[in-house]
């Protein structure tokens, strides 16, 4: 399994590079980015490569509706020329609520607009000619795609039984987040393992999102976690992984206690099929350092 860090993304850019250069010194492999309402992470990712060498990237994740996949195809194949192939392309559908009331635009049955997504962005990724037209999206390119370098691992962010059916049978595999082990072992990894199968394709890539803290206060710090991620215990994705795990809310799946514990707990996603994890340090600055150092040590 691969190990790495999600890096926070609100931060002055300086900082940032610096967040990404600190997690390259201490071992961890890959820097994952996340694209809400800050940086553009595929702009920053491609900057903040040509700075730190040595530590794979990754989006976790781009959401699609904003970006046609022509566009997001280029976008990824330049970070993958700037950086020298480290990029795994995280995509998802976002929210329904940020669809519509940010964007303006529908969400209108958001499984075959990943179907037609893919459909574009993969072939495109993989230096084909697209031709295709769905019942929302449409590409016709004159050629492929004029930039020299590695095809990305896409990896969809999938959690319900069509999504991941889709990610099994069209992209790389899948990225989670705020999903349990439970809910990894029984639902995530056969569905979209089963997926890949019936199509002949690799065994997939699972990626496991979580927030963490190493501590000795583990109460203290589960009280921070509802109150840091409250809004994925109410988006609806989230919080019928959170039903199916049997968790309250985001405190429930918080990777949280001593060193050892916290150990044990990511070693456990690994004998369950997670082949990437995506941690996401919080608490004191000391208690970030300490997750950071955890983490790096399961390399």
């Amino acid at each position: 399994m691969r190990i790495g860090v999600m890096f926070d993304t609100e931060q002055p850019f300086d900082e940032m590079v610096g967040q990404v250069a600190s997690l390259q010194e201490a071992g961890i492999q890959t820097a994952w980015a996340s694209q809400i309402f800050a940086y553009d992470a595929l702009t920053a990712l491609a900057v903040i490569g040509r700075e730190v060498p040595g530590i794979d990237l990754g989006t976790a994740v781009v959401p699609t509706y904003p970006r046609h996949p022509v566009m997001l195809a280029a976008q990824a194949l330049t970070v993958q020329a700037a950086t020298g192939g480290r990029l795994t392309l995280g995509i998802g559908l976002s929210h329904q609520m940020v669809i519509e009331h940010v964007f303006g635009q529908s969400f209108e049955k958001p499984a075959r607009h990943m179907r037609e997504y893919l459909s574009i962005l993969v072939p495109l990724l993989e230096g084909e000619q697209v031709t295709f037209a769905g019942e929302t999206l449409s590409a016709s390119t004159f050629g492929p795609l004029q930039i020299a370098a590695p095809v990305p691992p896409v990896l969809v962010a999938a959690l319900g039984t069509t999504m991941l059916r889709i990610a099994g049978r069209m992209a790389s595999g899948t990225v989670t987040w705020m999903t349990g082990p439970a809910t990894i072992e029984s639902h995530i990894v056969p569905t979209i393992r089963a997926a890949a199968s019936e199509a002949g394709r690799p065994e997939p890539r699972i990626g496991c999102g979580l927030p963490v803290c190493v501590t000795d206060d583990t109460e203290a710090a589960r009280i921070q976690a509802a109150e840091v991620w409250a809004i994925y215990g109410e988006l609806p994705s989230y919080r019928a992984m959170l039903d199916r795990e049997g968790a309250i809310g985001p405190a429930d799946v918080a990777l949280v206690g001593s060193a050892a514990e916290v150990g044990a707990q990511v070693r456990r996603l690994a004998d369950i099929g997670v082949t990437d994890f995506c941690g996401a340090p919080f608490g004191t600055p000391d208690q970030i350092e300490a997750s950071v150092g955890v983490l790096a040590s399961l390399v």
